[in-house]
């Protein structure tokens, strides 16, 4: 076999090729024959071939070779560069021939670039020989004749394929309910799948992004696991997290162990969107607008309340308002008219009221003037009536007594002294007076102190009131019969 007048070296890209492997994506890589002429004297070639071996064996370079793409380059020692024609002949080789055609200088230190691009590299692993076959000779008009050289490449088994990295939403933080995305880098042959709280959701293939739907925005801090599974055997699988921090969040329940640190807590909606307010001295509740606010709840056990005012559930309900001097019940929150305390019992020390009635609005009511007690009837001004099976009093004031019915007689007191009148009548009509004894004055015999005793036969006149000094006399200026 007659040597090569040319010298064959072999390149790859990526170095050193991987074989292509089963459920991944076809392994592909960049072929490049460098020729050159390393001797003394110049060489002029015709064509060079360059055979291919097709197939998946562990001695083949590619199972496709249609799939190839074939360039050349031809460079000088000067630096300047022209093209090469590359072409494939029949189904396993390509032919390089000089722009021009027919046969070519190549002097020493110049060089040909041969380019296959897009090779499919085959499945197995091992070495695949390039065969090559130069038409040269060594002058201008010397006899052309084959040479052969075998320029031999390098196939290794396929390395795992690169885990995927930089799993990163676009934004760290966010808003509740504000529509994120999330990238990442990695290779095709893996399957992807997003986990997130109560779901999970596919992600096409060739795609490095996800969003979730609106119903599934993130509404509170929210991690995200990227799953990424090969489709070769044994597969490969890998998890990456990512977490989204909500700047509001929406929590469903919150169970604190330790305690809750937080200046203030607020409704989530406009409607609920009363605040309470930590200070130093308490708790501030105030409405969404910002002014004070209420507590509405079933029950309260407190040891002591500070407050403005207490007010019921409903517009209309009353209202208690706590001022310097003590407390005003209103008949609706906001108004300054009184209103009225039920109670089953009230227990004081002491009562200050205007009026006091019962609980019907036609019942008898209790005024306090300054100079004692009015008692009323109903809901107007007149006069009542006080009932009671006795009363002990230092004095009585009154225009006139009388028993309990209207037929009973009664008393009167004019200015001359007493009147004692019939029942059943408004005009005084004189009536009776019934007595064991009359005494005239409470005084000792002598002073005045004669009584008259009062019995069945008649009456007997005393001279003293205990009858011990005999009988007295009756003075009269008229006697009528």
């Amino acid at each position: 076999m007659t040597l090569t007048l040319l010298t064959y070296t072999l390149m790859t890209d990526p170095t050193p090729l991987e074989a292509s492997a089963a459920g991944r994506s076809p392994s592909t890589g960049t072929v490049y024959l460098i020729v050159t002429n390393t001797g003394r004297q110049a060489a002029f070639w015709h064509s060079i071939q360059v055979q291919v071996p097709v197939g998946n064996g562990a001695g083949h370079l590619t199972s496709d070779f249609k799939k190839i793409k074939p360039k050349g380059v031809y460079g000088t020692r000067s630096g300047s560069q022209s093209p090469v024609n590359v072409k494939p002949q029949g189904s396993d080789t390509f032919q390089a021939t000089a722009q021009g055609g027919g046969r070519t200088r190549l002097d020493p230190g110049d060089h040909l670039v041969l380019t296959l691009e897009n090779v499919t590299v085959a499945a197995a692993a091992g070495v695949a020989v390039l065969r090559v076959t130069e038409n040269s000779s060594s002058t201008q008009a010397g006899q052309l004749s084959n040479r052969y050289a075998a320029v031999p490449l390098m196939k290794t088994t396929p390395k795992e394929i690169p885990a995927p990295r930089d799993f990163r939403p676009d934004d760290t933080m966010v808003n509740a309910g504000t529509n994120i995305v999330l990238r990442w880098e990695g290779s095709d042959d893996f399957n992807y799948k997003i986990l997130f709280p109560g779901g999970q959701a596919t992600v096409p293939q060739g795609v490095r992004s996800w969003s979730p739907a609106a119903a599934d925005a993130p509404k509170r801090a929210t991690t995200y696991t990227l799953v990424a599974t090969s489709r070769t055997t044994p597969k490969q699988e890998h998890f990456l997290t990512t977490t989204v921090e909500v700047r509001d969040p929406v929590l469903e329940t919150l169970t604190a162990t330790t305690g809750i640190s937080t200046p203030w807590v607020q409704g989530t909606a406009s409607a609920t969107g009363g605040r309470v307010t930590f200070t130093g001295t308490g708790a501030a509740i105030s409405t969404n607008s910002g002014g004070p606010g209420s507590v509405t709840a079933d029950k309260v056990n407190v040891q002591w309340v500070t407050a403005y005012a207490v007010t019921g559930p409903a517009g209309g309900d009353g209202s208690i308002a706590f001022r310097g001097g003590g407390v005003a019940i209103t008949s609706s929150a906001g108004t300054t008219q009184l209103g009225t305390v039920f109670a089953d019992k009230a227990e004081f020390n002491g009562v200050r009221t205007e009026w006091v009635q019962g609980r019907s609005h036609d019942d008898g009511w209790i005024s306090f003037p300054k100079e004692g007690l009015n008692v009323r009837r109903g809901s107007g001004q007149d006069w009542g009536n006080v009932f009671a099976d006795k009363a002990d009093l230092n004095g009585v004031n009154t225009r006139w007594v009388q028993g309990r019915t209207a037929a009973d007689g009664w008393i009167s007191f004019p200015t001359s002294g007493l009147q004692v009148s019939r029942g059943g009548t408004d005009t005084p009509t004189q009536g009776n007076v019934y007595a064991e004894s009359i005494c005239a004055r409470d005084a000792p015999y002598g002073q005045g102190g004669g009584w008259i005793n009062l019995h069945d036969e008649g009456m007997t006149v005393y001279l003293s009131k205990n009858g011990s000094n005999g009988l007295g006399s009756v003075t009269a200026s008229g006697f009528n019969r």
